[in-house]
């Protein structure tokens, strides 16, 4: 099959389209013909290796899974050992430790689900990563109906779903992105949006906030805690500042610490990959509680491009990526 192949940590350089021999699914695994995959910050970290703290993990020489991608969607071809509740022919999404950037890939049960009916496939394959830390960070906040909510970072991947999801259990959002990106938001039906290159969002005069939402990953945290209600929450997801060992697990810990000794609720989410959480998307996709929000669809030839926009800071919600 064909797929895009990492030599090395580093940037786009590294990646390149090769033949590669199928991949074969083992126990409680699938072999899924991909219809679509899609990229997102996430893999840019992989990509460099940063932060350091990963790297055990991913290989300290060089990465142990060298193609690159997780969210995927597409078709069952073959089922492994101990796989129920999938069959060949059956429509999947869900997040490939194997690598999405290919034409097949293999995913565990534990990370799949059957895909939205009413998302193409494109659309479906923009979910997994960024759609799961989304419900989990909205479950973190706590939010509910009637609460004022903050959304920074609310045009990215993981930001246009923070935003929906948080619409349809009824709380009034503030969504924060830059200049280019406010029809976007506007479009999404958020209600109220601030034009970070026009207004730093924490020196909002009187406003507080119930929950923040953080993806933008980089503002100090006392002056996050300034939007806040005395009793509100601050959820923090991801970040790309706090250096390269941890990056943004530096605010994270130091956001918990200081949630010993105050009365708001400072909450670093590191997301899980479950298929509950996928299928809990699936039905809330086909309720028409959110719809991803696909800028552009490269062809795998032009992988490292797509992950070009991404770095350059272009992007409008999800990139994906057609075999």
């Amino acid at each position: 099959m064909r797929a895009v192949v990492q030599q090395g940590y580093g940037g786009t350089e590294t990646w390149s389209v090769h033949d590669v021999p199928d991949p074969s699914p083992g126990n409680g695994e699938v072999l899924v013909e991909v219809r679509a995959a899609a990229i997102d910050r996430g893999t840019w970290h992989l990509m460099i290796g940063e932060p350091l703290l990963m790297r055990p993990f991913l290989g300290l020489r060089g990465l142990r899974q060298p193609v690159p991608g997780r969210d995927v969607a597409g078709v069952v071809v073959g089922v492994g050992p101990g796989v129920a509740g999938f069959a060949p022919g059956d429509e999947v999404y869900g997040s490939a430790p194997s690598g999405s950037l290919a034409e097949r890939a293999v995913v565990s049960v534990k990370r799949l689900a059957h895909r939205p009916q009413t998302l193409t496939f494109e659309q479906s394959a923009a979910v997994p990563i960024s759609g799961m830390t989304a419900i989990q960070a909205v479950r973190a906040g706590g939010v509910r109906a009637g609460q004022r909510v903050m959304v920074i970072g609310a045009s990215g991947g993981v930001g246009t779903y923070l935003a929906q999801l948080a619409m349809s259990l009824g709380a009034e959002v503030t969504g924060v992105c830059s200049t280019s990106k406010i029809d976007l938001l506007s479009d999404l039906g958020v209600q109220r949006i601030v034009d970070y290159t026009r207004q730093d969002p924490t020196d909002l005069v009187g406003e507080r906030f119930d929950v923040v939402l953080d993806i933008g990953g980089n503002r100090p945290l006392r002056d996050v805690r300034r939007l806040l209600t005395p009793a509100g929450t601050l959820v923090l997801i991801g970040g790309d500042e706090g250096g390269r060992v941890l990056g943004g697990l530096d605010r994270q810990l130091r956001a918990a610490a200081l949630s010993l000794v105050s009365r708001q609720k400072l909450r670093g989410l590191v997301a899980a990959e479950k298929a509950a959480d996928l299928e809990e998307l699936a039905r809330l996709a086909d309720q028409g509680a959110y719809r991803p929000v696909v800028d552009r669809v490269f062809p795998l030839a032009d992988a490292a491009k797509a992950m070009d926009h991404l770095a350059e800071g272009h992007a409008r919600g999800k990139l994906v990526v057609v075999p």
